[in-house]
């Protein structure tokens, strides 16, 4: 269940920051923004299911007391769950970018000189 969330909270925040640089923003203000703006959404879930969390991890006697150590753990792990999602998932997909922007560079010098030896057309820059 928290992977789900988790993952949820990744897309959200990391599909928000494609589109602004799509739309020409640059990486590093598109990762701000999107933490800015998806910040609200990714804390009201997390608030929500802790609040929803609570009567079970309060139970502390009775038939329900049982589960009282799973909803502490669940109420733990979203917490912990949602902190690395606003801060480790931006990191991420900042290295993931350059990353991904050095490789194509490599490749495209491979490619392209090969290409061009070949008689192939070299694609435009």
């Amino acid at each position: 269940m928290l992977f789900g969330i988790v993952a949820k909270n990744s897309i959200l925040l990391v599909d928000f920051a494609v589109e602004m640089m799509n739309h020409g923003m640059e990486k590093d203000e598109a990762i701000n923004e999107a933490g800015h703006k998806r910040a609200q959404p990714i804390v009201m879930t997390t608030v929500a299911m802790v609040a929803g969390m609570l009567p079970i991890a309060l139970s502390l006697s009775g038939d329900a007391s049982w589960r009282a150590p799973m909803g502490v753990t669940v109420i733990g792990g979203l917490i912990f769950s949602t902190i690395l999602t606003l801060l480790l998932v931006p990191s991420y997909f900042s290295l993931a970018i350059s990353v991904e922007s050095r490789i194509g560079r490599v490749f495209h010098r491979l490619v392209g000189s090969d290409a061009h030896q070949a008689g192939h057309p070299v694609p435009a820059e």
